[in-house]
């Protein structure tokens, strides 16, 4: 499925009418999360044939993506169940098979009951997602990226401020995995909230594959 093709599929998934705040519930747009899913399928190979989790998946734009991009399975986590219940109702709209689980990202891990393979295994390809950006809860962007990194085999796509770069390859040399921004991008923030004071931000973000080991096809 060509870039267009793909940004013109998503347009119709619905986000949130009533986002909560404390959970930095902002929408990825159609525009973000169809470059976002291109770039992890055109360019590494990371999304078709392959078992794909989204964390804080709100109303599973990205989550619905990747079905569209051919992954053989795909599982939504969130925190919020009026979230998932979006999720849900966009998965039946636009007629894709999601697994949607409630669940507390930083809970989650190799050894959560439920998440492992029966087998033991790590149970996902790969991982793409658009976690809080940590303004409300300190850190809680690298808790994503943490456990993101502990249940996927291959890679975790996530997307964070520009200004955190520094501090997310620190990190990353900290857990010894492998780094990279894949691409810059920019970030629309329409005014949701009470204490927003423009129409909306342009904010700017990377966004960035980081494996155990680096892949490149």
């Amino acid at each position: 499925m060509r870039l267009k093709e793909l940004e013109s599929a998503l347009s119709g998934v619905k986000t949130f009418s009533q986002p909560k705040v404390e959970l930095e519930q902002y929408p990825t747009s159609a525009h973000l999360a169809a470059r976002m899913l291109h770039v992890a399928q055109e360019n590494f190979g990371d999304i078709e044939d392959r078992c794909v989790a989204d964390m804080g998946c709100g109303g599973g734009i990205l989550a619905i993506g990747a079905c569209l991009l051919g992954a053989s399975h795909v599982v939504g986590f969130d925190v919020d169940a009026d979230a998932l219940e979006i999720a849900a109702s966009n998965a039946l709209e636009e007629e894709v098979d999601i697994e949607l689980i409630q669940a507390d990202v930083q809970e989650l891990g190799a050894g959560s009951s439920g998440i492992m393979l029966g087998n033991g295994e790590i149970p996902f390809d790969t991982i793409i997602m658009n976690p809080p950006f940590g303004t409300r809860q300190k850190s809680i962007d690298m808790a994503f990226v943490r456990t993101a990194l502990s249940l996927s085999r291959e890679s975790v796509y996530s997307l964070h401020k520009t200004s955190t770069r520094e501090h997310i390859r620190r990190k990353a040399r900290e857990w010894n995995v492998e780094a990279q921004v894949v691409a810059e991008m920019r970030f629309d923030i329409p005014k949701m909230y009470k204490f927003h004071s423009q129409k909306s931000r342009d904010v700017a973000v990377d966004f960035w594959r980081i494996s155990k080991t680096w892949k490149r096809i």
